[in-house]
């Protein structure tokens, strides 16, 4: 027998007539599945919906501000990057967005608990009265920020390696990481050793290091000693990633960083040939081009001893020093001393972010294959003037009696309180790790 043939039916009630019922089994799988998609894709579903969600988030406050932040609970309103590198993405990007007070999730562990972080940055131990820097969240215009989960980033680096590769300020980025996982680590299970210029935090239980190798430039210098490194005179050796490259094949996560090192008020002294020469030959060039001839010389190195397929490549951007208090407004003689509310202007750019190292950064990464991830800090850390260890530190040399008379002479407004923005940072190392 043939099949009847398809035909249309006269009227709405016939459909509802000759639909087979939905079984309750169906209704079951249905909605389980819905529940699994919610809970597995959670953090997608949130960026999808985020400008909404975000709206609610930034009028949930258990915890108002104290008065000092009253007045600067200004979130920094919508406004995209003055200057980022590449063409932005389509969806969600991270770092556009503004500061809200969460004093509720924030600070994610507090500066006595975490025995690692250098004298340097432990500002509540050495004076500072106030807490506020420590309360803010970043929130990206589109979606949210993943809650950081030590947890998932410990169980990923299992039997691997992560490592940190640059100045002070990547040490402090990764003071940060071990700050953030090292709770959840047994005392008789974990260790931190330094071995020159390399500092390996280890956690036995899972096999894994997270590590620091300080090379402030990159490129083999003048300035490689971990410890006695202050030189003015600073010069670069040409095409010497090997030198400290050598130690960095075979990790898993890598995060580079470098800039402060190559702000000169003059040309930068590269050296052809090897420091041992008796005769050396050194040629001056600009900073522009020093920066970038080492730029190239990283993605070159990245592209010969990294395989994309097991290892991660983050490079930090610029971190902002705010050592001119009249850019913002301030005081003509003043820096980041005694400031402790972040910068309004959301379009604020200091001069000490070079747009045009940017520009270099963006065009060497644009031309290079080797898949690598910019960590674009520096736009939401320029906000950040209230965020930096100032004179709260361990001086290392005894202050004279005019730089006691004057606190913003010898103010430290390159490096960042622990607990506090370098977090941040972490946070969003995480985001672009697990959910890019």
């Amino acid at each position: 027998m043939k099949p009847e043939p398809l035909r249309s039916f006269s009227s709405p009630t016939s459909l509802l007539i000759r639909k087979p019922p939905i079984s309750p089994y169906f209704l079951f799988t249905f909605l389980a599945f819905i529940i699994f998609a919610i809970f597995l894709y959670g953090e997608d579903l949130r960026c999808i919906i985020g400008q909404q969600h975000h709206l609610h988030l930034d009028h949930i406050n258990p915890n108002p501000p104290p008065p000092s932040a009253a007045t600067e609970k200004h979130q920094i309103h919508d406004t995209k990057l003055p200057f980022s590198v590449g063409e932005e993405e389509k969806g969600c990007d991270v770092f556009s967005g503004r500061w809200v007070w969460d004093p509720v999730n924030h600070p994610l562990y507090k500066e006595s608990e975490c025995p690692y972080i250098q004298p340097q940055l432990t500002c509540q131990e050495h004076g500072r009265p106030d807490r506020d820097y420590q309360f803010w969240r970043w929130q990206p215009h589109a979606c949210s920020l993943p809650s950081f989960n030590a947890s998932l980033m410990l169980e990923t680096l299992r039997n691997k390696r992560m490592m940190f590769v640059g100045d002070s300020l990547n040490r402090g980025q990764y003071v940060s990481m071990v700050c953030l996982l090292h709770s959840l680590i047994p005392d008789n299970a974990k260790s931190m050793e330094t071995f020159g210029s390399l500092t390996v935090f280890t956690a036995k239980d899972y096999n894994a290091t997270i590590e620091f190798y300080w090379a402030p430039f990159l490129l083999e210098s003048n300035a490689d000693d971990a410890v006695i490194h202050r030189i003015s005179d600073r010069i670069v050796r040409k095409g010497s990633m090997n030198k400290h490259g050598k130690h960095w094949k075979g990790v898993d996560i890598i995060v580079f960083n470098t800039y402060l090192w190559w702000m000169t008020d003059a040309d930068f002294k590269i050296l052809h040939g090897s420091f041992n020469d008796e005769v050396k030959q050194i040629v001056e060039v600009s900073t522009e081009d020093a920066y970038r001839m080492m730029m190239k010389s990283m993605m070159r190195w990245v592209k010969e001893n990294m395989d994309p397929n097991k290892t991660r490549v983050f490079f930090t951007g610029m971190s902002p020093t705010h050592q001119m208090s009249i850019e913002w407004g301030g005081n003509p003689n003043g820096r980041c001393y005694n400031h402790t509310k972040m910068i309004a202007d959301p379009n604020y750019w200091g001069s000490d972010c070079k747009k045009n190292i940017m520009k270099i950064i963006g065009d060497v990464f644009r031309e290079s294959k080797f898949p690598i991830t910019f960590l674009n800090i520096t736009q939401l850390s320029l906000y950040r003037k209230d965020a930096h260890t100032s004179i709260y530190k361990k001086q290392w040399n005894p202050l004279t009696p005019e730089q006691i008379a004057n606190p913003s002479s010898y103010a430290d407004c390159i490096h960042w309180c622990l607990p506090g923005l370098q977090d941040t940072w972490n946070e969003l190392l995480f985001s672009e790790l697990f959910f890019p």
